[in-house]
């Protein structure tokens, strides 16, 4: 596909999803645009920072990811991924590579995928507590282009945003206000200090911490800790 053509259906498609009204509208968009390119495997997902596994919600996960032609869930997807955690060190979109060997299979973060196996690239997306979610998309025979990094990581972002509207639009108003503790929880995690950190700052266990981030998230009627973090800065919970 020449460039020019590239870009400008990448635009339309991005301006299709921003306008989306249902998750199948953004499915749609992004499997016409990505097919021809090679890409047949789709992850979007929330991400934070201060979680210690990282994701927090997944959006949509679709495709052969792990050869087996089996359905692929939120939980064995991330746990099966490890490049996954490479978005909390990368600023851009990044490709990867995965093969096999006697010794298993081995992911590595790759400048050009090449070669046998399922390749892709991961984008992710930046807001203002930082980095909120990522897409990957993946395939076996992927165009891996600058101009196809630049365009996928066009459809990434909309798509992430899109999505999140649909999926996780918070409530007007918070559902009730947060306990002193619950403050302190969140206001941590919402300057980037992990789970693990905060428990060690604080003098609690982990599951503690993550008990109260549970909690904070159902007093303020939300899904996710991104989320949780937006709205209590927006009813002056915690300071920005």
């Amino acid at each position: 596909m020449p460039e020019k053509i590239m870009l400008e259906a990448a635009v339309r498609s991005a301006l299709a999803i921003e306008g989306a009204n249902t998750l199948s509208v953004i499915k749609n968009e992004i499997r016409a645009f990505s097919a021809p390119l090679g890409y047949d495997r789709f992850v979007l997902f929330s991400a934070s920072a201060g979680r210690d596994d990282t994701v927090e919600s997944i959006y949509w996960v679709e495709g052969n990811w792990f050869g087996t032609h089996e359905p692929v869930d939120a939980v064995t997807y991330v746990r099966s991924c490890p490049v996954t955690r490479h978005i909390l060190e990368a600023r851009e979109p990044f490709f990867w590579s995965k093969t096999r060997s006697k010794e298993g299979e081995c992911y590595r973060v790759v400048r050009t995928p090449q070669g046998e196996g399922v390749h892709g690239l991961q984008v992710p997306v930046f807001g203002p507590q930082g980095l909120e979610g990522a897409m990957s998309f993946g395939g076996e025979r992927i165009d891996a282009s600058p101009q196809v990094r630049i365009a996928l990581k066009l459809l990434a972002e909309a798509a992430f945003l899109a999505a999140r509207r649909l999926l996780e639009s918070p409530p007007v108003d918070a559902i009730g206000t947060l306990s002193d503790r619950e403050r302190e929880v969140l206001a941590w995690t919402a300057a980037g200090r992990r789970q693990g950190e905060i428990a060690v700052t604080l003098g609690l266990s982990g599951r503690t911490v993550e008990n109260h981030l549970r909690r904070i998230r159902k007093r303020l009627g939300v899904v996710t800790t991104a989320q949780a973090i937006r709205v209590a800065i927006r009813n002056g919970e915690i300071v920005a």
